[in-house]
């Protein structure tokens, strides 16, 4: 499924830097109530959640610094103005670190940008001896990479599919199947697009990942509001319900490990508890295929 509207890069050349630092800014102050910080929540409010003038004083910083910051004029932000906000604006670690990147993005230029997407042989042979444990490779943007064959046996015929739709995002949001998979839908959705917002982060000018926020705009309302709230989600660790059409619930410990010296990849693994009614769907789902 493909749009015919053409996405404009996240960040293009033109584009002042500082316009995403102030979406962001902007988007986390509207997301706390006053009363969450201790002040006084009534009278008539023109916007949702803290004033502009709220999160300086919260920061300690003035009211005009923090005005020309949203609006991408401040210049070289210090470490303690970052440290200051992130705790005003009550930010995750993640988010922390993508408001650093945000506010300094030649200096935070430190992650591998080679977007070669080749799987090294080596990176096979692992996925593959982890036999019993669903495994793959994903790449910049949410790519599918590689896996072995018990991640494909559960997410689906990853083979099959056209090289283009291998991606996290492509298939939660534009393949129904992939909703019916995810017993919390919502959740893994949340999940996927603070993810693509990291990955905009180390790289605002990509132009593939531009395309891909752009058409999923475009084609999935869902997307387009979740992308509007700039949540930060790490790929790192959590529990992945599954309602598998073969073998029913499945409830697997996600694990993600960056790959050394080529960081826009991650090896993620699904593990069942030893003994557990996964585990044997798990081996139930190999024999029934003879895997």
């Amino acid at each position: 499924m493909s749009s015919s509207t053409s996405a404009a890069p996240l960040v293009t050349a033109d584009e002042d830097e500082g316009q995403e630092l102030g979406r962001f800014l902007a988007a986390k102050r509207a997301q706390i109530r006053p009363d969450d910080v201790g002040m006084p929540g009534g009278g008539r409010r023109r916007v949702p959640g803290l004033r502009r003038e709220e999160v300086a004083m919260l920061a300690g910083v003035s009211p005009a610094y923090y005005t020309r910051l949203e609006q991408g004029d401040a210049g070289r932000v210090s470490d303690e103005v970052v440290g200051a906000l992130s705790q005003a604006l009550r930010l995750t670690p993640a988010e922390a670190e993508h408001l650093f990147r945000l506010v300094n993005p030649r200096a935070e230029a430190r992650r591998n940008t080679c977007s070669n997407a080749a799987v090294r042989p080596e990176l096979q042979s692992l996925l593959d001896a982890l036999g019993g444990v669903p495994a793959m490779i994903v790449g910049r943007r949410s790519d599918i990479l590689a896996w072995n064959t018990l991640g494909s046996l559960v997410f689906g015929d990853l083979e099959r599919l056209p090289r283009s739709e291998r991606n996290w995002a492509r298939l939660v949001f534009l393949h129904p199947e992939y909703r019916n998979l995810f017993i919390d839908w919502h959740q893994k959705a949340a999940d996927v697009v603070g993810q693509l917002r990291v990955d905009a982060g180390f790289h605002p000018t990509d132009p593939h990942l531009a395309a891909l926020v752009g058409e999923l705009a475009v084609t999935s309302p869902t997307f387009a509001r979740l992308w509007a709230r700039h949540e930060i989600r790490e790929r790192c660790h959590s529990i992945q319900q599954l309602d598998h059409p073969e073998v029913g619930q499945l409830e697997l410990q996600v694990e993600s490990f960056r790959v050394a010296g080529e960081e826009d990849k991650s090896l993620v693994t699904y593990r069942a508890t030893a003994e557990s009614s996964t585990h044997a769907a798990l081996r139930q789902l190999r024999a029934a295929t003879g895997a």
